[in-house]
């Protein structure tokens, strides 16, 4: 039995991609997204409960979990492999709720983030750990977007081309994890 293809996505993604994907599928990232871990999240819920605006359009965004290391010389980014999921699972279903489509990072969710991705038509997408090289290399560029001080765990933007994983929850709620 041959392995499926992974799907090619563009992001952000469209409501009809998201519709149509399944638990277990591998998928191709292309496009902009967003990286954030605790500190960006808080920050961000804390926004969002003070009724202040975002330092970004929510609407549609997908956030993958991680912090870069430096880059080396010659390249645009340092190793950038995922952070543990479940540290953004209090701020997760707040920042759907607002709009934020897909999240990325490594291992299970708790349920109220499965509830947010089935309510809010969503997606929570695996990354490898330990592949943060691999990774590295399907960054195209980066940008910063708000909380400079926060050094390497600042909220950033990246363009990436052809970036794997694996839906892990997808937006029926199915899930690689039960």
């Amino acid at each position: 039995m041959s392995t499926p293809e992974p799907q090619p996505i563009m992001l952000p993604f469209s409501k009809e991609k998201i519709s149509a994907l399944r638990s277990g599928m591998t998928v191709l990232l292309s496009g902009s997204m967003l990286v954030g871990r605790d500190q960006v999240h808080q920050r961000l819920a804390q926004l969002i409960e003070e009724n202040r605006p975002l330092p970004f359009e929510i609407t549609g965004e997908t956030m993958y979990y991680m912090g870069p290391t430096p880059a080396p010389p010659g390249r645009l980014i340092g190793s950038c492999g995922p952070t543990t999921s479940s540290r953004m699972d209090p701020y997760t279903p707040l920042l759907m709720d607002h709009g934020l489509t897909c999240t990325i990072g490594k291992g299970p969710r708790s349920s109220a983030v499965r509830d947010a991705v089935v309510r809010n038509n969503g997606l929570y997408l695996y990354a490898f750990g330990g592949c943060g090289a691999l990774y590295a290399q399907r960054v195209v560029s980066q940008r910063l977007i708000a909380f400079e001080n926060l050094g390497p765990e600042a909220l950033l933007q990246l363009e990436v081309k052809d970036f794997p994983a694996i839906v892990g929850i997808d937006s029926l709620g199915n899930s690689v994890f039960s």
